[in-house]
Order: C-alpha cells, then sequence, then structure tokens
C-alpha cells in the first residue's frame, strides 16, 4: 500500500509476502524513488521495519526479511536535505559522553527521520561506536550541554538524577532591557526569583545579572531552575519584562532573526559508576555574549 502525499513527502506501507527482495529494492518498486534515495532516507533514519510486535528504524538496506514484516517508509524531502552544524564533544567518559549541541539540532527525532539529532550525532561520531539515549532535553533553538547515555541502564541512572533533582544545571541568556533596573532580591548580586507557574505546574527561577549592554540594551542573565518544565525560562523571562532575544514564540519579534539566545553552561552531579562529583562548564567561546 502506497500514499502519495505532496511531491516533496512520500509515505509506504509495505507487508512482505516474499523473503527474495531487500528492503531498497521493496521500497524503490512500491514508491518510485530510486534505491540512492531509499538508502539516504535508511540512513537518516526514514525508514522503519516491524516484525511482530517490535518496531525501529531500519538502517540497513540488505537485512534480511520475513514474510509478514512490514517495511514503512516516511520520506520528506525537507526533513531529509536539513542540516545543522556540528555538535562538540565535551567529554566522553565510556558510559556516557557530554555535549554541546548548537542551534537547530534536535533531542529527538521523528518519524520522518534522527539525522539531525544529537543522540544519532554522538552514535556515528564515538570511537569506539556505541549507542546513544537521551537523557534530557534542550529545545531546538537552546544551545550547551546535553547528556547521552550509552547503555539503557546508564541512561536510567543518570536520568534518576534530573528526577530527583541530584544535579546542579544553570543557564545563560541574553534579555531585553537593562536587569539591573528590576527590583531583586538581592541588591548586592542583582538577582530574582520568579515562581509563576508554567502551564498550570509550579515552576521557580533564580536569575541573577552578570553584565549589561546599554548600546544594545540587552543583559547577560545566569538561571537557575528549581523546576524543568518546558520553555520555563523563556516564559519566566518574559513574564517580568526581559524576554530572552531571539525568541519569537514568548518574546518580541526583531528584524535581525537572531537564534534563540539561552544556553545550558553548566552541569554537576555525582557520577553513578564512581560515586565521584563531576563538574562540567561550557568554554566560553561557546557562551552567549553580548
Amino acid at each position: 500500500m502506497s500514499q502519495t502525499l505532496p511531491p516533496h513527502k512520500i509515505e509506504c506501507h509495505v507487508t512482505i509476502t516474499s523473503s527474495e527482495d531487500n528492503a531498497a529494492s521493496i521500497l524503490s518498486n512500491e514508491s518510485q524513488l530510486s534505491k540512492q534515495l531509499i538508502k539516504q532516507a535508511m540512513t537518516k533514519g526514514a525508514v522503519w521495519h516491524t516484525r511482530g510486535q517490535n518496531t525501529s528504524r531500519l538502517r540497513r538496506g540488505k537485512k534480511s526479511l520475513k514474510i509478514g514484516d512490514e517495511l514503512h517508509l516516511y520520506y520528506n524531502q525537507e526533513v531529509l536535505e536539513h542540516q545543522v552544524d556540528d555538535a562538540e564533544l565535551i567529554a566522553d567518559l565510556d558510559q556516557y559522553s557530554l555535549w554541546y549541541k548548537p542551534y537547530g539540532m534536535l533531542c529527538q527525532g521523528s518519524k520522518w527521520g534522527d539525522h539531525t539529532t544529537i543522540n544519532r550525532y554522538a552514535e556515528t561520531r564515538l570511537t569506539p561506536d556505541r549507542p546513544a539515549f537521551i537523557i534530557h532535553r534542550l529545545d531546538r533553538a537552546a544551545t550547551g550541554l546535553v547528556l547521552i547515555g550509552h547503555s539503557k541502564g546508564m541512561t536510567a541512572a543518570l536520568a534518576k538524577l534530573f528526577e530527583v533533582r541530584a544535579l546542579d544545571k544553570y543557564y545563560q541568556v541574553i534579555v531585553e532591557g537593562n536587569f539591573a533596573t528590576l527590583a531583586t532580591d538581592n541588591e548586592s548580586n542583582q538577582s530574582v526569583t520568579i515562581a509563576t507557574d508554567v502551564d498550570g505546574k509550579s515552576a521557580c527561577s533564580h536569575a541573577t545579572l552578570i553584565s549589561y549592554d546599554a548600546k544594545q540594551n540587552r543583559s547577560l542573565v545566569q538561571v537557575n531552575i528549581e523546576s524543568g518544565r518546558k520553555h520555563q525560562i523563556r516564559i519566566h523571562m518574559a513574564s517580568i519584562g526581559f524576554p530572552v532575544v531571539g525568541d519569537r514564540q514568548h518574546g518580541i519579534a526583531t528584524e535581525d532573526e537572531i537564534n534563540l539566545q539561552l544556553t545550558s553552561c553548566y552541569l554537576k552531579f555525582p557520577c553513578p559508576i564512581t560515586g565521584e562529583i563531576k563538574e562540567f562548564e561550557l568554554p566560553e567561546r561557546l557562551r552567549p555574549k553580548l
């Protein structure tokens, strides 16, 4: 069965009736795309294989198939042609690693592909090769430190640290306006606590001024969060009148089309293997700058 969507988008679902042909050939015949395009789609995570109750991405065109298996192609030319800047390895600790995620790189793929995700980038760049699992997420438009697990057990252990808040972290953002004019909890360090709910759930952020650029009328602010609600920092900063620069959803639309100026800069946590405290700071060259 083949469903043809707009010309740049093709969706196919095929039940295998003969084990003689390979997946690339079958999908090429069904979709009328070349085998080369099918193989490229496989590499980028747009082809799926179902056997029984298990469905997973299929990346090898010559994988052996059984009668009754199903193949699924989700071909979207725009998605597959999308490119992002390279991620940067900050630390490789064998069972987990730490990366700098650039603007536009995803923390989660879709049925249409996963080639622009941070975990897929890690899988294809690390030596030796290892599976890579997402532990926590940054928005597509945000940048900064991301932890990646290389086994399901380690991923669960690190995710637990986030769940029980046994992990220290802070972000840096550039916001519109002079943050020093805001009434502060502690005038010596010009900080403020924002505790308004986000999407009906309790949320707390602590924001401290680092520096101010009068010419741009923008401030560099450090933010520590006690909770991890979606878009929490962006919503909280906008709610007190200091929207994050480049935040077109919660902030101010600008003509310069600058990227979102929100970066995860610091992580500190006990290693699940050794109990040793691990502390990582993003290099200055990768942090937001006024």
